[in-house]
């Protein structure tokens, strides 16, 4: 009768250790919003990309229910222009971490720049340090 309990508190644990980390990357992002040196954690900047998706799709409807949708438009706006220079800054510092420079997020103005530029972030990045310094733990 045990083994449930101790499944349950073992997965509450690993749940706990996840949102931890995932907060603690996103307050990473938050912090550095315009700190376009170093580098970044695939971990980093997929947790920031999560977090405004999750922030886009759940501030917006929970804004259209609350003041219609002229308003909820004006606001879901403006904090993706407040996201903006943080996800800029947190994909050039991703670029650094595989050893790219900054300018390569620039293909994103192109549609199809985006593809590559989604492999990109992917790659692992390499735990030793490299021309734009040494990966953050």
């Amino acid at each position: 009768m045990n083994k449930p309990s101790s499944w349950v508190s073992g997965v509450l644990e690993s749940a706990a250790a996840y949102f931890k980390s995932f907060f603690k990357y996103v307050g990473r992002c938050l912090q550095k919003f315009a700190v376009f040196k170093g580098r970044a954690t695939r971990a980093e900047y997929w947790c920031f990309i999560l977090f405004s998706f999750l922030l886009d799709s759940v501030l917006y409807p929970v804004m259209i229910n609350i003041t219609g949708t002229e308003t909820a438009d004006i606001v879901t706006g403006f904090v993706l222009i407040c996201l903006f220079i943080p996800s800029v800054s947190v994909g050039v510092r991703r670029l650094h971490d595989i050893n790219f420079k900054g300018w390569w997020i620039l293909i994103s103005i192109t549609i199809i720049g985006l593809i590559p530029l989604w492999i990109m972030y992917c790659l692992p990045g390499k735990p030793e340090k490299n021309r734009f310094g040494s990966r953050e733990v």
